[in-house]
């Protein structure tokens, strides 16, 4: 079976974006984006919510934004490469290929998608994850802390859920981000 993985990029307070919708303060050192590559080259299969999917589509329908350095080249063709599902009751269409636009989430079939898959999943996107962590079906949690403090905005984790978690690693990059990865109980 294979292993629902969560990443997100989250304030010291807690937000994956602040009170307007922003997250430039995200913007990774090439020794974290490296280092999220990596994560991301070994999830060849990604379950996003419409705004996250909207957010990271921009690595297939940019041209110019891999054409910048060998590390976004090589970030925009492992995300080209990978299967997606994207569940969303108000997106018409999706403009990337291998993607799949589903209604609802369905637990069950994210159930056996882990059951059937070879390789870990990525799921991204705070809404979603909250229905995936209500559900029982988060994995891990990788959660990268960057030091900054927003005060307020879209939290990162589910309110009114309590979970116990073992830290499996942590690493510190020289931007001040400290990567936590935690295994869900």
């Amino acid at each position: 079976m294979s292993t629902l993985i969560y990443v997100a990029n989250t304030s010291l307070d807690g937000y994956t974006e602040d009170k307007d919708g922003k997250f430039d303060w995200t913007e990774p050192s090439d020794e974290y984006f490296e280092f999220v590559t990596n994560i991301v080259r070994s999830t060849p299969a990604h379950l996003y919510g419409r705004r996250m999917y909207e957010t990271m589509k921009v690595w297939e329908t940019d041209p110019d934004l891999a054409a910048q350095s060998p590390l976004m080249r090589d970030f925009a063709e492992i995300w080209q490469a990978a299967d997606k599902i994207v569940y969303s009751r108000t997106l018409e269409a999706v403009s990337t290929r291998k993607t799949q636009l589903e209604r609802n989430f369905n637990p069950e079939a994210v159930r056996q998608l882990k059951a059937a898959a070879k390789h870990d999943i990525l799921i991204g996107g705070p809404e979603l994850v909250a229905h995936a962590f209500r559900s029982g079906l988060i994995d891990e949690c990788h959660l990268f802390l960057v030091p900054i403090i927003v005060g307020g905005g879209k939290p990162a984790l589910p309110d009114n859920l309590r979970l116990e978690l073992e830290l499996l690693e942590e690493r510190r990059f020289g931007n001040g981000t400290v990567f936590l990865r935690y295994l869900v109980r």
